[in-house]
């Protein structure tokens, strides 16, 4: 059985419940629930318990029309009212059949036996806030309560739960906060005692929202998929700053193969835009990272133009199962090893350990723990870094590549002034973290 997860004592990590150190390498699976029977989940989960994902994002009614479009089972979380609308406070179980609750519940507790957290969203964004999709808005303050009673109760012994409030749109009206707050405030009625954050929409922290909100235990970025260029340092860097400390991750950055600013004849992310989001954000504070990949959030089941997936298309390129092996998502692993050589716990984001830095693409994160620093190129060129932050007379230093997990060594330097260290190889897609280590 998996612990459950908490904040770290000095309020910028995830541990365990012993307190042990726990990395969120995530991965966005928004349709899992909805799109994907039991044998197809089976496969999905394993999949990414082998590459070393150990946190699953997925929504239980899910953005592409979750209330009136069945599971694979042919089930619907929802039932009407007398009003004829779907209401939340009247989730649809069934006694005697394998009802949208059960799915649920099977997929939760078999992602616990492969040792997956589940990030756990009660609702896509578009059910109370239509600012775009296909929603039905269905939410008020008094049936979210209900709702959140409801799951809280459900599922408050699921150590593998995290709660994930939002759901890609922002909160602009009176009504979404009081919503918001009283669905967090009905899953701890129901008994529910796992973290809580909030999934913003794109190009937005949930601190801009919700920071000083008490039942807020991290904070999640989205920082999306509209920027060619990476700039998702800023927004941790900025959430890092923030009274009272919480920890923060990008939870959605650019998604491998997602068209740039979603349009397809702008090409498509690649792999190396997914590893720079990655070490952007680990070097920057972040507590853990989300990886995802255009054809699995919404569990596609071929290439499309649209995500009504009726016609063909570049919009979507290629089927979910496909995907799983893309590049991207095996090189995720290698962020997890670097931070299990050194020490997760200990590293704060430092750009005093550089005498200078790129700007744009080129920006170079950095950061130290108590006897050592990482250093991040993103394009293989050369670091400019400024000795005497770490205590050691002499410093080993070293290659570490991220596109294969691999470390090469560089020799032994003194530890004093400032020197440039030149990667490997350089150009798009050659990326280096430079470890200097006592």
């Amino acid at each position: 059985m998996v612990q459950k997860l908490r904040v770290s004592d000095n309020g910028r990590r995830l541990t365990q419940e012993d307190g042990q150190p726990f990395f969120w390498l995530g991965d966005t699976a928004w349709e899992l629930f909805h799109k994907l029977n039991r044998e197809e989940a089976e496969h999905y989960l394993r999949t990414r318990a082998n590459q070393r994902f150990n946190v699953v994002q997925a929504v239980a009614l899910a953005e592409l029309d979750g209330l009136e479009t069945a599971n694979a089972y042919g089930k619907r979380p929802l039932s009407k009212n007398e009003a004829g609308e779907y209401d939340p406070s009247l989730p649809l179980t069934e006694e005697e059949a394998y009802d949208y609750w059960k799915h649920v519940d099977y997929i939760i507790d078999f992602a616990a036996e492969l040792g997956i957290y589940i990030a756990l969203l009660p609702t896509w964004g578009d059910k109370y806030n239509l600012m775009w999709g296909k929603g039905p808005v269905v939410f008020n303050a008094e049936n979210a309560n209900a709702f959140g009673r409801w799951l809280g109760a459900r599922y408050s012994s699921r150590s593998n739960i995290v709660w994930v409030l939002g759901g890609d749109r922002p909160l602009t009206e009176f009504e979404h906060f009081a919503i918001t707050r009283a669905l967090a405030a009905g899953i701890k009625e129901g008994g529910a005692d796992q973290l809580m954050t909030l999934h913003p929409m794109g190009g937005h922290s949930s601190s801009y929202h919700v920071h000083r909100e008490t039942w807020l235990d991290f904070n999640m970025i989205q920082s999306g998929h509209g920027e060619g260029v990476q700039r998702n340092y800023e927004k941790v860097l900025s959430d890092y700053g923030l009274t009272p400390v919480k920890p923060t991750m990008d939870a959605e950055p650019c998604y491998e193969d997602h068209p740039v600013g979603f349009r397809a004849d702008n090409g498509y992310f690649d792999q190396s835009d997914v590893r720079k989001a990655a070490y952007y954000g680990v070097l920057s504070g972040a507590c853990g990272h989300t990886y995802g990949h255009h054809s699995i959030w919404c569990m596609s089941r071929g290439q499309y133009g649209s995500l009504e997936f009726d016609q063909a298309g570049g919009y979507v390129i290629c089927e979910w199962k496909a995907a799983l092996e893309r590049p991207g998502a095996n090189q995720m692993k290698f962020v997890l090893a670097l931070l299990e050589s050194r020490g997760l716990e200990e590293l704060i984001p430092d750009q005093e350990l550089l005498e200078d830095n790129g700007a744009g693409s080129n920006y170079v994160p950095a950061a130290r723990g108590n006897t050592f620093a990482l250093y991040y190129s993103p394009n293989g060129l050369s670091i400019h870094a400024r000795l005497g932050r770490l205590s050691g007379q002499t410093l080993s230093a070293s290659w570490y590549n991220p596109r294969s997990g691999e470390f090469t060594n560089a020799g032994i330097l003194s530890n004093e002034g400032t020197r440039r260290f030149m990667p490997p190889s350089s150009g798009r897609g050659e990326d280096w973290i430079l470890v200097l280590a006592e």
